[in-house]
């Protein structure tokens, strides 16, 4: 009889443990669900701090406080051009400057992007590339193949414009250039190749704010999927790839046989509205995607690859641009992952346009000889309001990095890293002024960048020899750096995991190793009053 009522006291527990697990676990997915629904009736207007919200249309950064969202610069109308000639090498495109845009606020807004890309799906015309001759065979060069696609969707862009279904197959092309309300759909199996043919890749003109091909001076070779003055251009598929045979580029650059600076694999110039997704990208020329004085970019799901040793391939290089989005990305390049720049001393100092609202998330990203993420080092238009969130980073030589020097000008202010992963990297997080590199003489030493407001917010890591390195100098002065809680495990056992000079600022929370003495640690002791002391 005692046993009995043990157990259905027993029972009757577990039962009311049971009842009480789902009710909490039914309150929770409710106040879930309405969370999102305010987030969703919030929309650009009222945001907090921190917190990353997408969806298929729409990135923000959100704020503590409310703000009002700055407008982004409006793009001007599209230039009409011609497309190159069946032989681009007797071609040369003269790349002109652009009236400069307005500036968009940086006082109020990190982030925030809306991304108007016409999607694949809504083309009212469709084009597949084998119907204007073209044969995917790896052998077959068929370049007026895309440009009589690239015609066709030219000829309905106002009526919605048209998309190019490009088949599984090799197809060899030189460069060519694309159009407005055009997408390039990339089916399962199929590679756009770049052919090797050095006197079929067009030369054009340097870019107004570098003054000169960023290897060599003069010219520059074009790059295999050329675009200026665009609205609405898209390319996507079924992760197809375009391939820029970079290794007899990357050769003649290393035996100094090349007359001009190498072409990219993807550079779109004074566009808006511009997608890639979806695709493979491998062994460009030089640096791989180049979106330059461009508004509204968005990059996401995209793989780019390129041995970890070939010269200067770049993964994804946002060039003077509003309003860009990278995401979901893996990139092993032989440089630099993603570095933001905005044009190269005196001449990016005259042409005026920052990089500015830019996001970097969930990109895995490995460079054997260079960066996961830098800005610079050509950053003399400036570069300001960052965002670089679940990034992580192995196999590297340096994590993040920010390098300028004099003679750049411009700035490099309100940059928050935060969720960063470090693995088996010798530098973790690099700021350097004094990366001294100059287009020619002309350029004005006595332009001192400047270097501001800089957060670190949860990073980890292990295997890293040296966890950070900043860098300042008399002239150019490091400001308002903030690491927020940090834990990187490191193979350097000196006392001086932190390397620091002539610089400011502080670290809250836990961080280890043990930061530099130039930071101080703030503690808060009340919620009204807080005390920084020196370490």
């Amino acid at each position: 009889m005692v046993f009995t009522t043990r157990l259905s006291f027993g029972n009757a527990l577990c039962t009311c443990w049971l009842l009480a697990f789902l009710f909490l676990f039914y309150w929770q997915r409710q106040q879930q669900q309405k969370s999102d629904d305010d987030v969703a009736a919030a929309g650009d207007t009222v945001h907090h701090y921190s917190t990353l919200v997408s969806n298929s249309s729409h990135a923000v950064v959100k704020f503590d406080k409310p703000y009002k969202a700055a407008e982004a610069a409006a793009a001007p109308p599209p230039l009409e051009i011609d497309n190159a000639s069946s032989n681009p090498s007797s071609t040369v495109l003269v790349v002109a400057a652009r009236p400069a845009p307005p500036r968009v606020s940086a006082t109020t807004i990190i982030r925030t992007t809306t991304t108007t890309t016409t999607t694949t799906l809504h083309r009212r015309h469709v084009f597949d590339l084998s119907e204007f001759g073209a044969v995917g065979d790896g052998k077959t060069v068929n370049t007026e193949a895309f440009e009589a696609a690239v015609a066709a969707v030219k000829a309905v862009e106002d009526d919605g414009g048209g998309k190019i279904v490009v088949g599984p197959g090799l197809w060899l092309t030189a460069p060519f250039n694309v159009t407005s309300h055009m997408t390039l759909f990339l089916c399962q199996h199929a590679s756009i190749v770049g052919v090797q043919a050095e006197s079929l890749w067009p030369v054009i003109s340097a870019l107004p704010s570098y003054g000169r091909g960023r290897e060599l001076p003069g010219p520059r070779y074009g790059s295999l999927i050329h675009g200026q003055y665009l609205e609405d251009f898209v390319i996507t598929g079924e992760n197809g790839s375009i391939d820029g045979q970079g290794a007899w580029w990357w050769r003649q650059h290393k035996l100094n046989k090349l007359k001009y600076t190498r072409g990219h694999l993807i550079e779109l110039l004074w566009s808006s509205n511009i997608e890639i997704s979806n695709v493979t990208l491998r062994n460009s020329p030089f640096w791989t995607v180049h979106p330059y004085d461009c508004t509204n970019v968005t990059i996401r799901g995209v793989t780019i690859l390129a041995p970890l040793h070939s010269p200067n391939t770049d993964g994804i290089d946002p060039d003077s641009c509003r309003n860009v989005l990278v995401e979901n990305c893996y990139i092993s390049v032989g440089d630099d992952a993603v570095a933001i720049k905005s044009g190269w001393n005196q001449y990016g100092i005259k042409y005026a346009r920052p990089c500015v609202n830019i996001t970097i998330r969930n990109v895995f990203a490995h460079s054997l000889v260079s960066a996961g993420i830098s800005i610079g080092s050509e950053m003399s238009g400036g570069v300001e309001d960052v965002v670089v969130d679940r990034v992580h980073i192995w196999g590297s030589r340096r994590g993040v990095r920010i390098k300028t020097s004099t003679g750049r000008g411009g700035y490099v202010k309100n940059i928050l890293y935060t969720n960063l992963t470090l693995h088996n990297v010798k530098m973790g997080i690099v700021i350097k002024t004094d990366y001294g590199d100059h287009p020619d003489s002309g350029f004005n030493p006595q332009a001192f960048p400047q270097v501001a407001n800089i957060s670190f917010h949860d990073v980890f890591g292990s295997k890293v020899m040296y966890p950070v390195v900043m860098a300042g100098s008399q002239e150019v002065f490091i400001t308002g750096i903030e690491i927020r809680n940090m834990n990187v495990s490191t193979t350097n056992m000196k006392k001086n995991a932190f390397q620091c000079s002539y610089l400011q600022g502080k670290v809250v929370g836990h961080v280890f190793p043990s930061p530099c003495k130039e930071l101080v640690r703030q503690i808060k002791v009340t919620r009204q009053t807080t005390h920084i002391v020196t370490q």
